[in-house]
C-alpha cells in the first residue's frame, strides 16, 4: 500500500529548499536532468515565461441558470437508462468535429429544422448569462454598445445529463455555428444532428465522462443521444442541444448571448454589459488571455509556502483509490480539476475550479524544473487541440496524482508528456483573481 504522509514530509523538505522554490541540482533523469550552475543563483527570484489572466475573468466560471426542482441544481428526471452498444462513430483527427452515425430522429413530430450552410465566421468574445430571459429591450441595448459587432441569442442552464450536471447552452445550429472554432463550425454532419434532436458534447465529457457517440439515456422524460463531439470554444460548456430540444428539456428561453467585439477592449465591454444587465446576471470574457512580458520576476511569497503545500499534497494523497466522477469536487469522488481544488482549499489556497482556468492561475515553468506541488496540464481533445483539457498535481520523482477518468481512481502514476501543455506553479494572488 502507498504510504503517504512520511513521503510527502520528505519530498516537501527536500524540493522546497526556500520560499523562492530554488531548482535543486540532482542526478539526470527524464524529469529532472542536471540543471545549470547558474540555476543555484536564484535562491529569492524565480524568472519565468509566462502568459498570464491577471485583469479579466477566466472564460467558464459562469454559473448557469440550474433548474428548478425539489433537490436544488437538478432537472425533474434524474435516471438515466441502459442502452445498447454505441454504434461505431466517425473518428476525430485534427482538429475536426466526430459525429455519430444517425438514429432515428427523438424531435418532436414536426420534425427537424433546416440547418442553414455556413456563410461567414464570428469570433465570440464575452459570455453572457442570466436568471430569466433577456428582453428584446436588453438585447437591443447591448447590440449599440460601443465595440458590439454581433450578438447571438441561447438558452443556458446546468442540466443532469446522464447523472451528470453539465452546464448546456440551447441554441439555433444555423446561426451559432458561426460562433464556434472552425473544425466544429464548418461540420454539416453535426448541427443536422443537434437539429434533429441530439447532443453535441465536448470530447472531454466523452471520452473522462462516460458519454460515448451514439449513448442514449434520459434527462426531463426525455431520449436524448450523443450525436458529436465537438468543442464549442466557450469555456466550461460541455453540451449544446437545439432551442427546440432546450424547450421540451425545461431550459429557460433567451437567458444567454454570445457577443462578438472584435475591436473593443473585452473589460471595460464586460462592466458596460454587468450595468445593461439585469440583476444576476453574469458575464464571461472568452479567452481572456493577457500577454505578459517575456520574463516576469517572481518574489518568494507569490508562491505557496511549505506548509500549505505540505497540507495540499497530503490532502491529495489521502483521496488515492476514491472514483473519478465528471463534475465531483470531492470529498469522495472528483474529477480531474476537482481534486485539484478540493485538495488546494485545503490549505487554504483559493483555486479556479476548471482546468483551463487552472492553467493561468500561476506562471508557466518548464517540466525539468517542476516541484511538488506544481500543477501538470495536457492538450487531448483532437476537436479542439489547443484546449487544456485535464490536469495532475505533481508529486516528485516523476510522478503525479490525477483523477484520470469515469471507471477509474485517484491515483499515483507516472507523468505522461502524450499531448503535454505545461506546467504551472500556483501564486495563490494570481488564482483567487481567476474568476
Amino acid at each position: 500500500m502507498f504510504y503517504r504522509r512520511p513521503r510527502v514530509s520528505d519530498l516537501i523538505r527536500e524540493a522546497r529548499q526556500d520560499l523562492a522554490y530554488r531548482p535543486r541540482l540532482g542526478p539526470r533523469n527524464p524529469y529532472h536532468p542536471y540543471r545549470s550552475p547558474r540555476a543555484a543563483r536564484l535562491r529569492w527570484l524565480v524568472p519565468v515565461v509566462a502568459v498570464m489572466t491577471v485583469s479579466v475573468p477566466a472564460a467558464g466560471l459562469v454559473i448557469l441558470t440550474q433548474m428548478p426542482e425539489t433537490e436544488r441544481g437538478t432537472v425533474v428526471m434524474r435516471r438515466s437508462v441502459a442502452t445498447a452498444p454505441a454504434a461505431a462513430a466517425e473518428p476525430a483527427r485534427g482538429g475536426t468535429a466526430a459525429t455519430a452515425p444517425a438514429a432515428p430522429s427523438s424531435a418532436p413530430s414536426s420534425g427537424p429544422s433546416p440547418v442553414a450552410p455556413l456563410t461567414a465566421m464570428r469570433q465570440p468574445h464575452l459570455f453572457v448569462v442570466a436568471p430569466r430571459s433577456l428582453g428584446d429591450d436588453v438585447v437591443a441595448r447591448i447590440t449599440r454598445l460601443a465595440g458590439v459587432r454581433a450578438v447571438e441569442r441561447a438558452d443556458a442552464a446546468e442540466v443532469v445529463l446522464d447523472g451528470k450536471r453539465v452546464q448546456t447552452l440551447g441554441v439555433d445550429p444555423s446561426t451559432f455555428r458561426a460562433y464556434t472554432p472552425r473544425p466544429t463550425a464548418r461540420s454539416d454532419r453535426l448541427w443536422r444532428n443537434v437539429s434533429a434532436g441530439e447532443v453535441a458534447v465536448s470530447f472531454v465529457l466523452g471520452s473522462d465522462g462516460g458519454m460515448p457517440l451514439g449513448k442514449t439515456f434520459t434527462t426531463a422524460g426525455r431520449n436524448l443521444r450523443v450525436g458529436a463531439y465537438a468543442t464549442m470554444g466557450m469555456g466550461a460548456i460541455d453540451a449544446v442541444v437545439s432551442r427546440q430540444t432546450a424547450r421540451a428539456l425545461g431550459i429557460p428561453e433567451n437567458n444567454a448571448l454570445v457577443v462578438s467585439a472584435p475591436r473593443a477592449d473585452s473589460g471595460k465591454l464586460r462592466r458596460a454589459l454587468l450595468r445593461v444587465l439585469p440583476r444576476g446576471g453574469q458575464v464571461a470574457v472568452i479567452n481572456p488571455v493577457l500577454t505578459a512580458p517575456r520574463r516576469t520576476t517572481w518574489s518568494a511569497g507569490s508562491f505557496m509556502t511549505t506548509a500549505q503545500l505540505h497540507t495540499a499534497l497530503t490532502a491529495a494523497a489521502g483521496k488515492v483509490g476514491r472514483p473519478y466522477v465528471w463534475g465531483a469536487e470531492g470529498p469522495d469522488s472528483f474529477d480531474c480539476s476537482g481534486l485539484v481544488q478540493w485538495a488546494y482549499a485545503q490549505a487554504g489556497i483559493k483555486v479556479p475550479r476548471v482546468t483551463h482556468q487552472q492553467f493561468v492561475s500561476g506562471p508557466q515553468i518548464p517540466l525539468s524544473q517542476a516541484q511538488p506541488g506544481d500543477l501538470l496540464f495536457w492538450r487531448h481533445d483532437p476537436t479542439n487541440p489547443g484546449y487544456v483539457s485535464h490536469v495532475a498535481i505533481y508529486w516528485g520523482g516523476g510522478k503525479m496524482l490525477h483523477a484520470p477518468r469515469t471507471g477509474d481512481v485517484v491515483k499515483l502514476v507516472p507523468v505522461s508528456t502524450r499531448n503535454f501543455a505545461g506546467v504551472v506553479r500556483i501564486s495563490p494572488q494570481v488564482a483567487a483573481r481567476v474568476r
